[in-house]
C-alpha cells in the first residue's frame, strides 16, 4: 500500500469557495498582526506562524463537523481559528490577557478552544498524536461518527509517538486523520537530510496499513476535497487515514529564527504559489468580482482590528487565578 494522490475534490459552488478564502484571509491578516504585535513585545512568549499555510487548516476545518476535533502543534493559531475560536480571545491569549481564550495561561504554544472542537496546540513534539487516537477510540465507543484530526510537523515523523499512534489506530481501526503539514524543515534542519524516504509520513504509512495520501497543502480545494473523503472513510467504520500536505511556512521556525539556512531563491519560489494569492486568482476565474475580494479583505482586516484592541485592552491575569484550571474536577475551593 503506497502513498497515492489524494481523491480529486467534489465541485465546489461559488458560496463554498467564498467561505473557504474568508477563512484562509482571516488566518494571514491575524497571523500578520501577531507578528507585529510580537515586534511591539505585546506577545509573550515566543510565537510559531502559520503564514503561508493557511489553506491546509482552512480546507481542512471547514470540512468538519462541528464535533469534531482539532489537534494541533505548538503552530496552533490558523487551527484554532479556522475551527471558529473568537479572533479576540485567541489574541488576548497571546497576550497573556485575563479575556483571552484560556485565560493567559496558554498562550501562543498553548492556544485551543475545546467549546469549538479545538483541543489545544501542543509544545512537545509527537505527544498529541496518541491523545488524538485516544479521543477517536472514545467516538468509537459511543457510537458518535465523530473524527479526531491531528495536524503535526514533518519533524514529528521521526519521534516514536507518531509510530505508536498510527499504529493503534490503524489495529483499532479508529476514526482519526492524520495530516501532516510539510513544510520541509524541522525546526532548522532541511527533513530531506535526516529521513529515508522522500515522503516522511506518506512513504511509512503502509507499515500500518493506512491509508495514505498526498496533497498540494498550498491548494485549498484540494485539502477540502482530501479532509471530504478522510472523514467520511472514517465515519463510515474504515479506519484511520494519514494525509500528507506539501506547503512552505514563509518565516522562520519561530520568531527568533531569521531562517537564513534556506537556500537561495527557495522562499521566492513558494511565494509565487501562496496559497492566498492563487486562491484570488481561482475566485475571479470562477466569476467572484474583485470588488467582493477586496471586500473579504476588508472584512477580516476590521475582525483582527477589532480583536487587537480587544486583547490590548483586556486585563492582566490576577494572581490568585494562577490555582484556577488547574483541576479538572474543581471539587475544593483552593483548587478553583
Amino acid at each position: 500500500m503506497s502513498a497515492t494522490v489524494a481523491p480529486a475534490p467534489p465541485a465546489l459552488d461559488v458560496e463554498t469557495r467564498e467561505a473557504l478564502y474568508r477563512s484562509m484571509i482571516l488566518l494571514r491578516v491575524f497571523e500578520k498582526r501577531a507578528h507585529d504585535l510580537f515586534l511591539q513585545n505585546l506577545v509573550k512568549g515566543t510565537s510559531h506562524l502559520g503564514l503561508g499555510q493557511e489553506a491546509i487548516a482552512a480546507g481542512f476545518a471547514h470540512a468538519m463537523r462541528p464535533d469534531d476535533w482539532t489537534f494541533a502543534t505548538y503552530r496552533g493559531h490558523n487551527h484554532t481559528l479556522a475551527r471558529g475560536a473568537d479572533p479576540g480571545a485567541v489574541m488576548a491569549e497571546l497576550l497573556g490577557r485575563a479575556n483571552g481564550v484560556l485565560h493567559g495561561k496558554g498562550g501562543s504554544m498553548h492556544v485551543g478552544d475545546a467549546s469549538k472542537g479545538a483541543m489545544g496546540s501542543y509544545a512537545i513534539i509527537g505527544a498529541h498524536l496518541p491523545v488524538a487516537a485516544g479521543a477517536a477510540w472514545s467516538a468509537k465507543l459511543r457510537g458518535t461518527e465523530q473524527v479526531a484530526v491531528c495536524f503535526f510537523g514533518d519533524g514529528t515523523t521521526n519521534i516514536g509517538a507518531f509510530h505508536e499512534a498510527l499504529n493503534l489506530a490503524s489495529v483499532w481501526k479508529l476514526p482519526a486523520v492524520f495530516v501532516c503539514e510539510n513544510n520541509l524543515y524541522m525546526e532548522y534542519t532541511p527533513i530531506a537530510s535526516v529521513t529515508a524516504v522522500p515522503n516522511p509520513a506518506a512513504d511509512r504509512a503502509a507499515a500500518y496499513g493506512l491509508e495514505s495520501w498526498i496533497v498540494d497543502g498550498n491548494d485549498v480545494e484540494a485539502c477540502y476535497g482530501a479532509a471530504l473523503a478522510a472523514y467520511e472513510r472514517a465515519r463510515a467504520g474504515r479506519g484511520p487515514a494519514l494525509i500528507e500536505a506539501k506547503t512552505y511556512r514563509h518565516g522562520g521556525h519561530s520568531r527568533a529564527d531569521p531562517a537564513a539556512y534556506r537556500p537561495k531563491g527557495e522562499l521566492e519560489a513558494w511565494l509565487a504559489r501562496d496559497p492566498i494569492e492563487t486562491y484570488r486568482a481561482r475566485l475571479r476565474e470562477h466569476g467572484v468580482a474583485q470588488e467582493a475580494i477586496d471586500a473579504f479583505d476588508a472584512a477580516a482586516l476590521a475582525l483582527v482590528d477589532r480583536a487587537t484592541e480587544e486583547a490590548k485592552n483586556g486585563p492582566l491575569p490576577a494572581p490568585e487565578s494562577v490555582t484556577t484550571n488547574v483541576w479538572a474536577d474543581g471539587g475544593s475551593a483552593w483548587r478553583n
